[in-house]
């Protein structure tokens, strides 16, 4: 068994997200994981990440707050604003984009395989 305590969760960083701070949970600098990991994001009012695709698919929780993801793929544009505990899957080469158009800070959950399948 692997625990990560909120207190002791690793602070990362990633290319184009903008007032956010997050936090591995599980996996990479977080400890062991043998396909995916989990991290725990928080949007200041205003923070979002680029319209960016990915080649893995992405799974987020929005746990408190409100947050929208905005998808992108063949040039089809599509948002939704999820609340709290609702979900959210983007699929491998979809872009997306979060933002939190919001004044409340809000956090997400991100689960992500390392690779590609296959």
């Amino acid at each position: 068994m692997n625990v990560t305590r909120l207190a002791d969760a690793p602070a990362y960083e990633a290319p184009g997200h903008f007032d956010m701070r997050m936090l591995r949970l599980q996996g990479r600098e977080a400890g062991p994981a043998e396909s995916l990991w989990l991290g725990l994001s928080w949007l200041l009012p205003g923070g979002r990440t680029t319209l960016d695709a990915s080649p893995v698919e992405k799974h987020y929780v929005v746990v408190e707050g409100e947050l929208t993801i905005v998808a992108e793929r063949d040039g089809v544009r599509e948002e939704a604003t999820l609340a709290r505990l609702d979900s959210c899957r983007i699929a491998p080469g979809e872009g997306r984009q979060l933002e939190n158009r919001t004044n409340r800070p809000a956090a997400v959950v991100l689960a992500m395989p390392f690779a590609p399948p296959g």
